[in-house]
């Protein structure tokens, strides 16, 4: 028996939550965010099992070239775009759509020699203020780039949302209305939302979706879970119990001593700890399933262990843990440790074994 943790990922929890993303977006056409090693699933092999979406979105050049390298020929859209001609050239030669945000990535299309023109998504900073040409320069920067021969025409836009995981925010729709006026009657194909924005904004859905989060089956939205929307966790992060220890009352656990028993107990010591991924900041209280039932982890998270009150239930050793996924929401683990759901799926790391449930 393995005493280490398993990410368990599930096609089909995959192919419910993409149906599910298509159906709240009908008319669309679905970008799966596949950035960040898929969040944390397996770049190559989710893309492989996702032939029913019509693109892939990556933050990175690294990433499409691996699953250009892997056989996959879909439609990839590099979100942050490129900054070399070198990798523009790659861009070129790969079919890669490229995201421009900034006067500086014009500037370098327009003096670059490439081998065929590149598919341009032009990006418009209409609140984030993180990425994107500002209102004031898009005129002046969208008609250089209807100029540029190395630019295949029509040039697509696109904004990105800072708050639609709060449902009720306003702001959403002041962006969706500032992207929407400054691009009025121009052609090309455009995409507004992300994962909250395609579950909670239909208005603003246009040509393209792009999923990221939701794909994988948890809850973007602020206080939600999965089962909002109807959507599937795809990972399930399983683990053994190592060790069974009887302590008296009054008994301390863990680096510290921060948490003490206050009765005749028993502790479980499951084999997962921060240096497999799980946060180290979940608090005592953070539900951990052994055998299908809810129990509290105790004390500070450790490298390689975390440790469980279970009374006088009857855990052994070798049993079944799971850390989150099917029973036990991704969401809630990651308001125990004041992070979001994105940061746990992204933080397991290369120690934790994967098997994919085809």
């Amino acid at each position: 028996m393995r005493f280490s943790p398993v990410a368990e990922i599930r096609r089909s929890a995959l192919h419910h939550n993409i149906a599910r993303l298509r159906a709240m977006a009908p008319n669309s056409k679905l970008m799966a965010v596949v950035k960040a090693n898929a969040y944390g699933h397996g770049l190559v092999k989710l893309a492989s099992w996702m032939d029913q979406v019509d693109g892939f979105g990556l933050a990175r050049i690294e990433e499409a070239l691996a699953l250009r390298e892997s056989g996959n020929r879909a439609r990839l859209v590099l979100m942050e775009g490129v900054f070399s001609e070198a990798d523009l050239e790659q861009a070129a030669q790969h079919k890669l759509d490229v995201v421009v945000h900034d006067e500086q990535q014009v500037r370098l299309i327009e003096q670059a020699k490439l081998s065929q023109p590149i598919t341009i998504w032009l990006k418009v900073d209409s609140g984030m203020h993180r990425l994107g040409v500002m209102p004031a320069d898009f005129q002046r920067l969208y008609g250089r780039l209807c100029e540029a021969a190395q630019v295949a025409q029509p040039i697509n836009l696109m904004t990105h949302f800072a708050s639609a995981d709060e449902q009720d925010n306003p702001e959403t729709q002041r962006q969706t209305d500032r992207f929407e006026s400054l691009t009025a009657g121009l052609p090309g194909e455009r995409t507004l939302c992300n994962s909250a924005g395609t579950l909670t904004q239909s208005g603003a859905h246009q040509q393209w979706v792009r999923p990221g989060l939701a794909l994988y089956g948890a809850n973007p939205m602020v206080g939600g879970r999965a089962a909002d929307f109807d959507l599937q966790p795809v990972m399930t992060m399983r683990s053994k119990v190592l060790a069974v220890r009887a302590l008296a009352a009054g008994e301390p656990v863990g680096y510290g001593n921060t948490w003490r028993t206050d009765k005749d107990t028993r502790i479980a010591v499951v084999a997962m700890g921060y240096g497999d991924g799980y946060p180290r900041h979940a608090v005592s209280g953070t539900p951990v399933l052994i055998n299908g039932q809810r129990y509290p982890l105790v004390g500070r998270v450790s490298m390689d262990m975390i440790t469980v009150e279970v009374g006088q239930a009857p855990v052994q050793v070798g049993d079944d843990a799971v850390l989150w996924g099917q029973g036990l929401p991704v969401e809630e683990i990651a308001e125990c440790a004041d992070t979001i759901a994105y940061e746990l799926l992204c933080s397991t790391t290369a120690r934790v074994q994967y098997h994919y449930i085809d």
